[in-house]
């Protein structure tokens, strides 16, 4: 049968919460009730998202998961990172909620997630992208310590097991290349961040700002320096 769709059918502790939380992400209530159950959902262009109200769950205990698919993450991301600064004063990286950043080669598909205020994840990845068949260098030294931790830490959400994972690589591979020690550093950063250790955060974003690396290098990680950067300096304010 043709036309089917599925919603999902997310929890939450506090109705009002979460569709605050979500407008803030630039979607828009289209229903709410009180009984039989409390109930709405959100709207976001062609993307619909149900909520259901448990007065005595626990976000953190919490195992809904959503996969999405966009045309665009990194525009998505921009939308999404604008609407929680002007709500929070600054972007959520731990916690519940919060947001991790787009990441390109360090977890499985293109993309980012955020966890909503009910601790459900929404893993965003761009349309028809599937999984890269990795070369040697990013499954082997380094990198490939980095392309674990990420997925401990971005898929698992475990950034105690990914900090651990990134220092025995930086351990076990002193003399990497530049540039995969400059990722390495800035991933330790945002961790850092995660776990709220200001100076492992600060340290860590030094150090990859003090690599020598060439211009192109220096470009292929601008993006990356900037949004960590970004997280430190805000971090390092409250």
């Amino acid at each position: 049968m043709a036309n089917e769709r599925t919603y999902p059918l997310l929890p939450c502790r506090d109705l009002d919460e979460a569709i605050a939380f979500y407008e803030t992400l630039g979607f828009r209530r289209t229903y709410r009730q009180l009984r039989p159950n409390p109930a709405a959902v959100v709207q976001r262009e062609d993307w619909h998202i149900h909520l259901f109200g448990m007065p005595d769950f626990d976000p953190a205990a919490s195992y809904g998961s959503v996969i999405v698919v966009v045309p665009d993450p990194d525009a998505l991301y921009r939308d999404f990172a604008a609407g929680l600064r002007a709500a929070y004063n600054k972007l959520p990286v731990s916690g519940i909620p919060r947001i991790l950043r787009p990441r390109k080669k360090f977890g499985t598909v293109y993309g980012f997630s955020v966890v909503d205020v009910g601790g459900n994840w929404l893993r965003i990845s761009k349309i028809g992208d599937t999984e890269p068949q990795k070369d040697d260098e990013e499954t082997t030294g380094l990198a490939g310590f980095v392309n674990v931790a990420a997925r401990l830490g971005d898929a698992r959400g475990d950034e105690a097991l990914a900090l651990k994972t990134i220092e025995n690589g930086l351990k076990k591979f002193p003399d990497a290349p530049a540039v995969e020690r400059a990722r390495a550093y800035l991933y330790r950063a945002e961790l850092a961040i995660r776990l709220k250790d200001e100076v492992l955060a600060q340290t860590s974003l030094a150090a990859a700002e003090a690599l020598e690396l060439s211009q192109h290098e220096r470009d292929s990680i601008a993006e990356e320096l900037a949004r960590t950067a970004e997280l430190v300096w805000g971090f390092s304010q409250d």
